[in-house]
């Protein structure tokens, strides 16, 4: 429409103005929530993991889907590398991830015949070591979705505090040392499957977070996207519902990273079809009534405004008086 009235017209969107998604995501964040706000390097939590990273050489981050895990991990990395691209690096752990992936493997050359290639960690262990002064970060993300074991291999034993700066051999039978000015942010999923095998390989060699769902950061979110604050209470407290349920079952928590697009009923009403409905009928399969009620008090989250509203009765007209 807008080139109809003005001829030759360019429309920019915010991406070509270098404020969008895109734009965000090439300057900063995990890959999970490139579009994520800014935060500040005195926040709490971002203290609190650079304290643990001194101590312990690493830190996980372990708590349900939707805590921002992720984006406390990613955020820790740039404050403490400064923002430079060349210190910190982002992987994101799978079933298939393996040891040639992540420290050294083969991959064919384009003349034919292959050659070995440095995995994340051992690049960045290498650039660390040449440079002693500064902090060098890898985030894991997802770490318990892999075989720790198999995919740290040897390293595994010398990622630990106490044993950085000890040479150690490699796959191809190079001689490294993990420095220490390296340091590991990882992310994990406590009801993962491979949860056990993570805490038997790291439980003392690295510091552990808890990042629970948190109601009062729930109220933040909601506050900064404009909510109505009545609709914003009704939240909020089937927020504390579901939550409280958490207690007997894991599967049951919802994190507030799920509302972090929400600001009113219609994008409420998209989360629950799209995402929560799911995460509820999974964590309660077994128990028809608690799903049933939790649905239930969902829906009464709209019940206020979704009623229709009374129209006002009118009082009876009298009856007009008989003439003669």
């Amino acid at each position: 429409m807008l080139e109809e009235v003005v001829p030759d017209v360019r429309t920019l969107t915010a991406d070509d103005l270098g404020i969008g998604v895109k734009a965000a995501a090439a300057a900063s964040h995990a890959s999970s929530s490139p579009d994520a706000p800014e935060i500040a390097a005195d926040h709490p939590m971002i203290q609190e993991i650079i304290r643990l990273a001194r101590i312990s050489g690493g830190v996980i981050l372990s708590g349900p889907p939707g805590t921002s895990k992720s984006f406390f991990a990613a955020a820790a990395a740039q404050v403490m590398t400064a923002g430079d691209k060349r210190r910190y690096r982002f992987v994101q752990f799978h079933a298939s991830y393996q040891y040639e992936d992540f420290m050294l493997g083969f991959r064919p050359k384009d003349e034919g015949g292959f050659a070995y290639k440095e995995g994340p960690f051992l690049k960045l262990v290498l650039d660390a070591d040449t440079d002693p002064d500064n902090t060098y970060v890898l985030v894991i993300d997802e770490l318990s979705r892999a075989d720790v074991g198999r995919v740290f291999g040897e390293a595994l034993t010398y990622v630990e505090r106490t044993k950085r700066e000890l040479p150690f051999s490699i796959a191809n039978g190079n001689e490294v040392k993990v420095p220490s000015n390296f340091v590991i942010l990882a992310t994990m999923n406590p009801f993962d499957r491979g949860v056990d095998e993570v805490d038997a390989a790291f439980e003392r060699r690295f510091a552990k977070v808890t990042m629970d769902p948190d109601k009062e950061l729930l109220d933040v979110i909601l506050s900064d996207n404009g909510m109505d604050e009545a609709l914003k209470t009704r939240v909020m407290g089937w927020f504390s519902r579901v939550n409280g349920l958490a207690d007997k079952n894991a599967a049951a928590a919802v994190g507030h990273a799920y509302f972090s697009t929400a600001s009113d009923e219609a994008s409420l009403k998209d989360i629950w079809a799209y995402q929560l409905k799911y995460l509820v009928q999974r964590a309660f399969r077994r128990d028809e009534s608690t799903r049933a009620d939790l649905e239930t008090a969902w829906n009464h989250i709209f019940a206020v405004s979704d009623s229709p509203s009374e129209e006002p009765i009118e009082a009876p007209q009298p009856e007009p008086e008989a003439t003669a």
